[in-house]
């Protein structure tokens, strides 16, 4: 991978990702005995005489009860076993269950990378038990480690499950596609992890080439003379300001027969946001902005799962990519950019950037004729103080898009909350001397960033995911460890794989 020239980091550095794990993951009728540790997951009530030799009084007065996330490792013969409770079995369901995994992985990290976790009988369809039991382990002992001189951090390498009255084959069935999630999942964290000097726009387009050619979709990028020619100016003004080129890259995914309709994902690829001349605050949250590229490595880490997943639709997918730096050629307050599709925007805040670097890939998925449009982008402090980080903002201009986003985001435990995309705001993004500005008023600032956006759609079915709040998690908290969660990766590859027209 060529580097650039004033680039101060390792010569072996790359910035292509661990695509996934290298985890061995099994359903088993027993245990290997050389297993570093055991999770018995336990529900409330249970009784565990026969097995540690304890009975509850016992368990409670050493500081266990089996409630959600609770756990107490057990000595005995062989292997360490380690009790994690679930609270009541009979309200376990899918998302409980892998946060329970999850917190099985977390609970056994200090013994060993070789873990099995005994699941009694639950009332889950064997096949989604065996997904989210993987999905839980492995993406809660995920850690961004590369750029340690000397990791301490123990990774997975043998996962085994056992689970009461399953069927091993659908077990065997949810595991596999659980590979697939995590890792698009770990594409999206590990790109957002990588620090802005090790991961330019450059780099991302050429890691996507590589993650192309591997997991099956094409990809074709546009350096700065051809945005130029393409007349995008939405990036290019973003780009200004920058020594770094910007990048667009268009990912194609062919499904083998006749497509059941085309879907069109836009990402946002900031790869760093310093504000531009409306400079942010040097404080905590500017320091995560080398994960404003967030949205981009969701779409690019969905990407990766299209094939296997079997997915019948078309997908095409926009990567938006630039930095956003002040400088002396750096765009100006005032100054109006001009989309691909025509249409003037006057800036009115540089640290809008995100939308107007969208507003060009939204115009070329236009033209491409899709059928739908589903754009993730880290786009609004609005969306994170209104929802938290535990929760992304979803807007659309048709409800059976953002229900799909909606049943995606259910079936994957990566939440959303739609809010409306109140049209009476859009008088806030007049302009005096352009078709738009890219700034509303102070109130609804995720409803008026969606707004913008709409107006690049062209009435296409479109969906917006502002996951400006969830992209990032401040410590390890269930499946998401502390980091860049990837939020949107899976969420975007389950909304993709079901995809008609």
């Amino acid at each position: 991978m060529t580097r650039s020239p004033h680039k101060l980091i390792p010569a072996d550095f790359t910035p292509v990702p661990s695509l996934g794990t290298s985890c061995e993951v099994d359903a088993v009728p027993e245990f290997a005995p050389d297993l570093d540790a055991v999770a018995l997951l336990v529900g409330t009530g249970t009784d565990l005489t026969g097995v540690v030799g304890m009975g509850a009084e016992a368990l409670a007065a050493a500081g266990f009860d089996a409630s959600a996330g609770s756990s107490l490792v057990v000595a005995r013969d062989g292997h360490p076993l380690v009790l994690v409770g679930v609270g009541a079995l009979d309200e376990l369901d899918a998302d409980s269950l892998r946060d329970a995994a999850a917190a099985a992985a977390r609970a056994t990290a200090k013994k060993g990378g070789r873990i099995g976790l005994d699941v009694p009988a639950i009332g889950l369809d064997a096949r989604i038990a065996g997904q989210v039991l993987t999905e839980g382990a492995l993406l809660a002992r995920y850690r961004y480690a590369v750029l340690k001189a000397e990791p301490k951090e123990v990774l997975l390498e043998v996962l085994q499950l056992r689970v009461a009255g399953a069927d091993a084959a659908a077990l065997a069935a949810g595991i596999a596609t659980a590979l697939l999630t995590v890792r698009a999942t770990t594409v999206a964290r590990d790109l957002a992890n990588t620090p802005p000097g090790h991961l330019t726009a450059t780099d991302l387009a050429e890691v996507a080439a590589e993650l192309g050619a591997e997991f099956g979709f094409e990809v074709e990028s546009f350096d700065k003379a051809a945005l130029i020619e393409l007349g995008c100016g939405g990036i290019l003004g973003v780009n200004a300001g920058s020594e770094e080129e910007p990048r667009l890259v268009l990912l194609t995914y062919t499904p083998a027969g006749d497509p059941s309709g085309h879907l069109g994902l836009v990402g946002k690829g900031i790869m760093y946001d310093s504000g531009g001349i409306s400079l942010k605050p040097s404080d905590p949250m500017h320091l995560l902005m080398k994960m404003d590229m967030g949205g981009a490595a969701a779409v690019l880490g969905a990407f990766t799962a299209l094939r296997d997943l079997g997915t019948s639709a078309a997908v095409s997918g926009w990567l938006c990519c630039t930095d956003n730096m002040p400088s002396g050629s750096a765009y100006k307050l005032g100054d109006v950019l001009t989309c691909r599709n025509g249409k003037t925007v006057e800036v009115k805040n540089t640290d809008a950037e995100g939308r107007l670097a969208m507003m060009d890939g939204l115009a070329l998925a236009v033209e491409a004729g899709v059928d739908a449009i589903v754009d993730i982008a880290t786009l609004t402090g609005a969306a994170l103080m209104a929802l938290g980080k535990s929760r992304a903002a979803v807007l659309g201009n048709d409800q059976g898009m953002v229900d799909r986003v909606r049943a995606a985001s259910a079936a994957t435990d990566e939440p959303v909350w739609q809010l409306p995309l109140e049209r009476k705001y859009r008088k806030q993004l007049d302009s005096d001397i352009a078709d738009i500005s890219n700034l509303g008023g102070p109130h609804a600032g995720a409803t008026t960033a969606a707004l913008f956006l709409d107006e690049f759609v062209a009435g296409t079915p479109w969906a917006h995911i502002d996951i400006a709040g969830t992209m990032s998690s401040d410590a390890d908290e269930a499946w998401r460890s502390a980091g860049a969660t990837g939020f949107g990766a899976r969420l975007l590859a389950n909304l993709a794989s079901g995809f008609t027209a």
